[in-house]
């Protein structure tokens, strides 16, 4: 069994499923924000968690299906507040139709990831369903958290951690969660994979910072030092302040309001490389990276059932894009 194979399966049951026919104003906005693809690596998550139990893993795609539903309803919502021009290298929701289009359309989506979420084998469906809910809920917390962030003169780095667990970690968490619990495992074992997800989750957004300054543009497929012009506060950026004097060079780059863009992010690359932030974000990064690794190395399944799972957290790990 192959990762490909979970993800052909899958996006195969996201390309026929139907959110609803009328109005199409209302469904047609859901169809093309899941066609704009993504990694998928949510409802993945949730598949090899089933599969690492039961040979059945097809009973788990409606589960699977719910996690990335309620993924792209945060992304359409994220992109609203973001006036986000792009989604994937295509115009947003709200830009393609408008802004109450997009606010209507996602919950709508929310309400599909629930009915999804329902198909959900097992036994402890009331369990699963007030674990989303938390989980729903921590995504809006890391959210608003990060949107605090903006108005903020310091941020610490156990608060950056904490705010990207909330809005990133906790989902893969509960993606590997939902496969244990669709396949019947005990309490023990379904929190063991939450702490795989979040710790690869901490690790995989971590890994996003870096790529968002030393990625290839190409394969990355977003503009390179994004972050850095909008003054983001990423665990790059909060290390390099802590590492700065009040009146240097990088504070002068973030109080700038006139600067020419590609100036501004060669400049602060270079303050980061001369501090030595790349290497101190790849170590933070690897550590939770290896807490993962760790976790899947304790999980008591035949060794051919951790593969999959092994392998796909070391491709999260050397990812480029």
């Amino acid at each position: 069994m192959a990762l490909e194979k979970y993800l052909e399966v899958l996006q195969n049951e996201l390309d026929t499923y139907q959110y609803g026919e009328k109005p199409k104003e209302l469904y047609e906005p859901i169809e093309y924000l899941m066609s704009l693809g993504g990694k998928r690596l949510r409802p993945a998550l949730t598949l090899m968690a089933y599969h690492l139990f039961e040979d059945d893993w097809q009973k788990a795609l409606k589960p699977a299906m719910a996690v990335e539903v309620f993924h792209n309803f945060t992304l359409m919502h994220d992109d609203i507040m973001d006036e986000a021009p792009l989604r994937r290298g295509q115009p947003t929701v709200h830009e393609k139709w408008n802004r109450d289009v997009a606010i209507l359309s996602g919950d709508v989506m929310l309400v599909a990831a629930y009915e999804l979420l329902s198909e959900s084998p097992g036994n402890d469906f009331k369990t699963i369903l007030k674990r989303f809910n938390r989980t729903a809920a921590e995504v809006c917390e890391g959210q608003q958290m990060d949107m605090n962030f903006a108005d903020r003169e310091t941020v610490t780095e156990e608060e950056y951690i904490e705010m990207i667990k909330l809005k990133t970690s906790v989902l893969l968490g509960f993606a590997l969660e939902l496969g244990a619990r669709s396949a019947g495992q005990p309490e023990e074992v379904v929190n063991q994979l939450y702490e795989i997800g979040v710790n690869l989750g901490i690790g995989f957004q971590l890994k996003d910072d870096i790529l968002d300054v030393y990625g290839d543009p190409i394969k990355f497929g977003k503009q390179i030092g994004g972050d850095i012009i909008e003054n983001k506060k990423t665990w790059l950026m909060l290390k390099a302040l802590e590492k700065s004097e009040a009146d240097s060079a990088l504070h002068h780059w973030i109080r700038a309001e006139d600067f020419e863009p590609q100036k501004k992010v060669q400049a602060v690359i270079e303050i980061y490389n001369a501090l030595g932030i790349k290497e101190l974000a790849e170590g933070a990064m690897t550590k939770c990276f290896n807490k993962g690794f760790e976790g899947i190395e304790k999980l008591e399944v035949p060794e051919e059932r951790k593969a999959i799972l092994r392998g796909f957290a070391e491709w999260l790990f050397g990812r480029d894009r």
